[in-house]
């Protein structure tokens, strides 16, 4: 049986709950009919043109993407902009777009998890514990660091301790990286790491509150990298893309197991053609 967009969503909000999601985040459906099919599903990181753009040529009925298209309400839609051109031509398409953002950042198995697993991290703990009543906590979806305790960012430990020089070239290696920015000093050794995918500057006094190390994160700005250093911790940057953008394949395998164990049809892709805005020249 072809699933429908609301079928797939209940399986998203089971397995990404919105009620974790911060306040001044809009996660769930950013627009689309639930009642249609989603025979096709694409995941991606941002509802971008150029991923509106594919997705509608390759009649996608569902995108399921991290950054939500609609940060605020909206006052009005002038498809001569970006924005009201992406929702103009999601609703010619007949195209639903679902967003899980904070609150994939912050349930067990989400994106910090993904990224402490793909940097070798052991034995995690919340960086920054976000409280939630008991009494709407999901069984499917069981918390970190306690009964009610939720958070953003991890901290973990490597199998081995190495140098800061050593962990920047595992940090490239593993994320498949030509570049990241490093502050700190080569040769400090490092065993417990601290980690926030995304944007991680707002969690920068959490990190230095705790006996973490180093700080592997995005968008760290110059004062972070100099209060860092004024203790002898280190950051590593590897930018906001490539901290989230490893959601995507994950994602996607995720829901095409959900989806076969509900009974239910569609083909899962995760979307291949979006790449860092920015680069080094």
């Amino acid at each position: 049986m072809d699933a429908t967009v609301a079928q797939i969503i209940e399986i998203m909000d089971r397995l990404v709950p919105p009620w974790l999601a911060e306040e001044w985040d809009n996660v769930g459906l950013q627009i689309g009919n639930p009642r249609l099919p989603a025979r096709r599903i694409w995941i991606a990181l941002d509802p971008g043109p150029e991923v509106i753009e594919a997705a509608c040529q390759h009649k996608v009925d569902l995108l399921i993407t991290h950054h939500p298209l609609i940060f605020r309400p909206l006052k009005s839609i002038d498809f001569d902009t970006p924005g009201g051109s992406i929702i103009q031509k999601a609703a010619q398409h007949q195209l639903a777009i679902f967003s899980a953002h904070t609150n994939f950042d912050i349930v067990q198995d989400g994106v910090n998890d993904i990224l402490a697993q793909r940097l070798g991290l052991k034995h995690l703990e919340l960086l920054h514990p976000v409280k939630v009543e008991a009494s709407v906590q999901n069984e499917m979806s069981p918390p970190v660091g306690g009964e009610a305790a939720y958070g953003i960012g991890r901290i973990g430990l490597l199998d081995k301790a190495c140098s800061l020089k050593s962990l920047v070239s595992t940090v490239k290696k593993n994320l498949k990286l030509d570049f990241v920015k490093v502050a700190g000093d080569p040769k400090m050794k490092i065993a417990r790491v601290a980690i926030c995918s995304g944007s991680g500057s707002s969690l920068m006094q959490a990190f230095l509150a705790s006996k973490a190390e180093v700080y592997i994160s995005g968008d760290i700005r110059y004062h972070d990298a100099r209060d860092a250093e004024s203790v002898q911790r280190a950051i590593i940057d590897i930018g906001h893309f490539a901290s989230e953008h490893l959601m995507v394949e994950a994602l996607a395998h995720r829901l095409d197991q959900l989806i076969t164990e509900a009974g239910i049809s569609a083909k899962i892709t995760a979307c291949k053609i979006e790449e860092d805005p920015f680069t080094i020249t």
